[in-house]
This record gives C-alpha cells, sequence and structure tokens, in this order.
C-alpha cells in the first residue's frame, strides 16, 4: 500500500466533506479567534477528544517565525 502523503510540517493531509453551513460557522469562530480555519478544526477535534477523556501526544513540529538572528552591532 502507498504512503499517504504529508505536508511539509509532517502533517497528514486528508480530503474533509463539510456542509456549508458549518464551514462558514467554523470561518467565523476561527476569524473571532484569529486562527485559520484548518488550526480551527484541529483545535475543535483535539477539545472533542479530550472531553471523551482521550488526549493524542503533541509531535515535535518545528517551530513557526524567524531563525534566531545575531545581535545588532552596538555603536
Amino acid at each position: 500500500m502507498a504512503k499517504p502523503p504529508s505536508d511539509a510540517k509532517g502533517k497528514k493531509a486528508f480530503a474533509l466533506r463539510l456542509d456549508p453551513a458549518v464551514h462558514a460557522a467554523i470561518e467565523r469562530l476561527a476569524g473571532a479567534e484569529l486562527r485559520s480555519a484548518n488550526a480551527q478544526i484541529e483545535m475543535l477535534l483535539r477539545e472533542a477528544l479530550a472531553k471523551r477523556g482521550i488526549r493524542p501526544s503533541k509531535t515535535d513540529l518545528p517551530k513557526r517565525g524567524r531563525p534566531p538572528g545575531k545581535p545588532p552591532k552596538s555603536e
């Protein structure tokens, strides 16, 4: 069996079919919480799993943002 594709961050990608009204509600909630719709869906899934007593372990993903640079030279 072929290995399923994943994105550059090591997350598994798959198609998710949603009712348009559910997707719109997720987008509104995501916008209010300054998240992407994808991040909002993942957060909602983690919350639902936690309510059922299931806590998936977090994977070590690369940190976001710029790598630390050299401190500025003082004159």
